[in-house]
């Protein structure tokens, strides 16, 4: 299914890139994960329903749809853009006017990843490099922070890694490398086209 197809179906507007107009060293551009990188994801890792997922950096939520469309799975994103966040509440109330009932939840935050409160049952993280290895630290902490206080396993996953963000957590954190999963025909063109699993227990 084509993009446009895709975002049709979910009645949602999420295509394109968004360069910022005063870059800033710590936020990278808007850019929505592919629709088949997330197919091939969700056809080797599983998640449950009980499952409560974090996207950081959401632009205008693709992720979020999806997974909660798809696998009836409660979301957060999180976008600082106040623009991009515009856009999500814009997809979201689209989206809810056909939405099937669920029990799953999905919203959007308009705050700094490293502002949001990590809640107890949050269990799953998404980053698409949304921002600096800094700002990626200060995340990650929060989310440790979180654990200690309510203890649980959760997972990080990576899509696109950027070798800093591996090696943070491969050398800094107890975070294990769980599984790699390559989105099939793009990963043959481009190695970073693969998502890294890291899961803390």
């Amino acid at each position: 299914m084509k993009e446009q197809d895709h975002d049709r179906l979910l009645r949602i507007k999420t295509e394109g890139v968004r360069e910022w107009q005063h870059q800033s060293a710590h936020y990278n551009r808007y850019e929505a994960t592919p629709y088949m990188a997330l197919e091939a994801l969700f056809d080797e890792y599983v998640c449950t329903t009980s499952d409560k997922f974090v996207d950081f950096g959401c632009g205008k939520g693709r992720f979020p749809f999806y997974i909660h469309h798809h696998l009836h799975v409660s979301v957060t994103g999180v976008e600082m853009n106040g623009q991009l966040y515009q856009e999500a509440l814009e997809n979201l109330t689209k989206y809810m006017e056909r939405a099937k009932p669920s029990r799953a939840s999905i919203r959007f935050e308009h705050i700094f990843a490293e502002g949001y409160e990590i809640e107890s049952d949050d269990n799953r993280f998404y980053f698409f490099n949304p921002f600096s290895i800094q700002i990626f630290q200060k995340v990650i902490s929060n989310i440790l922070l979180s654990v200690e206080q309510h203890p649980r396993s959760v997972d990080v996953i990576l899509y696109y890694p950027t070798s800093e963000y591996i090696q943070f957590l491969e050398e800094h954190t107890a975070f294990e490398l769980l599984k790699e999963v390559r989105v099939p025909e793009l990963y043959q063109q481009n190695n970073n086209e693969r998502f890294v699993i890291f899961r803390y227990e």
